[in-house]
């Protein structure tokens, strides 16, 4: 089967490379975002799906709008039977959609009609859900609406950061791809309809979306630590100065102090009120213009003063 493969960040890396282990498939070419600036330098920096293309000498396009009618003649060129994407960040034009005479395939990492967007693996942990998962389903002009081929469930456990789980999905989409494509070749795969009355959303996480509300339950202050670990992390303020938190675990006493209190230190971290009296131990974190570090190392290296409130401007 000659494939089309579309995808950029390391998501898609797992599912390109278990193509490319099965001689069954043909990646005529992959289809990846442009080089994007990156570090302090700003320097032109490959996604990691272009970087194990270039590693198989796999052709490589970057069309900055893959809906324009050049990009999609170039990208259709290449004959393909199936256009396979991955979290590659950009809309399909119908063109190219309808271009491959198997159609074009998505590996989406949530349960659909459940978390449709960018964000799906970060909003599942955010919300404490206890289940995510992968669908493969047909691709539509529509946002991940696309009728439902195959899907497989994965649990979240406690202890997950969207790193972990990340990963997990990664692993299952990839296998669930390659069980998905023999049914689909030979036509023994029946799709099935997205409920739009079930269908929820998790667009691309804002600036503001990674700001701490003390005032929300300890839980859930911990499920946004969790989501935005390990990258963009979640975020307040100390003494007006940006202070990531990377780590934190529900402390088993409660308290009366003002959410986001500083109110006790311990030898490997500190603790701070939350929302109706819960409180939040914080484990690992990042003082402005600092590395990532242990809350001990935090506490060791500067003085942090009970009864400081975090969250608030200077």
């Amino acid at each position: 089967m000659k494939v089309i493969f579309m995808g950029t960040p390391d998501f898609a890396v797992p599912v390109l490379q278990k193509l490319l282990d099965d001689k069954n498939y043909e990646i005529r070419c992959v289809v990846t975002q442009p080089d994007r600036p990156k570090g302090r330098k700003h320097t032109p920096t490959p996604s990691p799906v272009k970087i194990l293309a270039e590693k198989y000498r796999i052709p490589v396009l970057q069309p900055e709008k893959v809906r324009d009618p050049e990009a999609v003649r170039e990208i259709l060129s290449y004959s393909p039977d199936l256009l396979i994407t991955a979290a590659y960040g950009q809309i399909l034009p119908q063109s190219l959609l309808e271009g491959p005479p198997l159609g074009s395939i998505n590996v989406h990492a949530s349960i659909l009609p459940e978390y449709r967007g960018a964000a799906p693996i970060q909003q599942a942990v955010i919300d404490g859900k206890k289940e995510s998962g992968v669908t493969i389903m047909y691709m539509v002009k529509k946002l991940d609406a696309g009728d439902i081929l195959t899907q497989v469930r994965v649990p979240i456990d406690d202890n997950d950061t969207f790193g972990i789980l990340h990963d997990k999905l990664s692993a299952a989409g990839s296998d669930l791809l390659m069980k998905t494509l023999p049914a689909l070749a030979s036509g023994r795969l029946t799709p099935s309809v997205q409920d739009e009355t079930k269908a929820t959303f998790a667009p691309s996480i804002r600036h503001e979306d990674e700001a701490i509300d003390w005032n929300k339950p300890a839980e859930a202050v911990r499920n946004l630590i969790r989501g935005l670990n390990p990258y963009p992390g979640a975020f307040t303020l100390l003494g007006g100065k940006t202070f990531k938190v990377y780590s934190a675990h529900l402390a088993d006493h409660e308290t009366a102090a003002a959410p986001g209190t500083v109110i006790g230190k311990a030898e490997d971290g500190f603790f701070v009120a939350a929302g109706l009296g819960s409180v939040l131990k914080v484990t690992e974190c990042q003082p402005a213009g600092k590395k990532r570090m242990s809350a001990a190392d935090f506490l060791h290296g500067k003085g942090l003063e009970i009864g400081t409130l975090l969250g608030e401007e200077a």
